[in-house]
């Protein structure tokens, strides 16, 4: 069984070697698909031996489908972000699941997301990530512009933990839910997604990383900060899809429909976006 891997990065200097260096070990072929760095990050991956594949950011999906068709044949392919890694444990846990012969379409791996805020570290939460995929399902489109895009479908999970350098700043953090929040709320209204109701996103979001997580025990009044903004991509998506209902925004629907992702993704960076 071939398994191949890739990795997108940006400026990511400091966190690809580990990330490089885990997809290295695991899978017998791996891209890296950089979205026009300018620290030397693509100097690192062709360092390691690592193919280095260079485009425009047009988004999550076309960066995936661009690493996916650079790869070599394979029957499953297997993906970190730029700021994850695996440790030793985990590096065995997926050697041993290439060895058993696996034969569903899916598998989900733990993410534990970590932070690493006002000097503290602390573990965020844990969470299941589809990262483990068959070739034929590993198959992004260009419009799926967000993070975790792909439909949902019935999956095994495998205990190989993903560590995730989640947050280093809680205003950079909120920044980015927000951003994430508005791109999410344009593919949604284009694909005619049904709102739900913002007031109740945020409490009920709290409740699941602050306690039933277990953020708030392992970091205090940090985590809480923290939690709050998180719960805040939540209230914040279903406003912003609110809002492009009622005609806000056109010029971002607009370079949605005629697939000017990099543009649209340079407008939303733009945008000043409050909480």
């Amino acid at each position: 069984m071939r398994l191949a891997g890739f990795v997108i990065h940006g400026n990511n200097q400091d966190t690809l070697p580990r990330c490089l260096e885990s997809l290295l070990a695991v899978c017998d072929d791996v891209v890296a698909v950089d979205s026009m760095s300018t620290d030397g990050s693509s100097d690192i991956s062709r360092r390691m031996g690592v193919r280095s594949v260079s485009m425009a950011w047009e988004g999550y999906g076309a960066a995936r489908a661009a690493a996916v068709a650079s790869l070599r044949p394979s029957d499953y392919v297997f993906f970190l972000d730029s700021d994850e890694h695996l440790d030793a444990d985990a590096v065995r846990a997926i050697v041993g699941w290439r060895e058993s012969h696996p034969r569903e379409a899916v598998y989900r791996l733990p993410l534990r997301d970590w932070a690493e805020v006002d000097g503290q570290r602390f573990l965020y939460r844990t969470h299941w990530r589809s990262r483990l995929l068959r070739r034929e399902v590993a198959a992004w489109r260009p419009e799926m512009i967000v993070h975790e895009a792909l439909p949902r479908r019935r999956a095994q999970r495998l205990q190989a933990f993903i560590e995730h350098r989640f947050a280093t700043s809680v205003s950079l953090r909120s920044a980015k839910e927000h951003r994430y929040a508005l791109l999410w709320a344009v593919m949604a209204f284009v694909e005619g997604r049904t709102s739900k109701p913002a007031s109740l996103q945020r409490p009920a979001h709290l409740l699941r990383d602050g306690l039933l997580h277990g953020a708030l025990w392992r970091g205090g009044w940090r985590a809480l900060k923290l939690a709050w903004v998180v719960a805040g991509y939540h209230v914040a998506k279903y406003r912003y899809l609110c809002e492009l209902k009622q005609g806000r925004h056109p010029e971002l629907v607009q370079a949605f429909k005629e697939r000017r992702f990099g543009e649209l993704f340079q407008r939303v960076h733009a945008l000043r976006l409050t909480p």
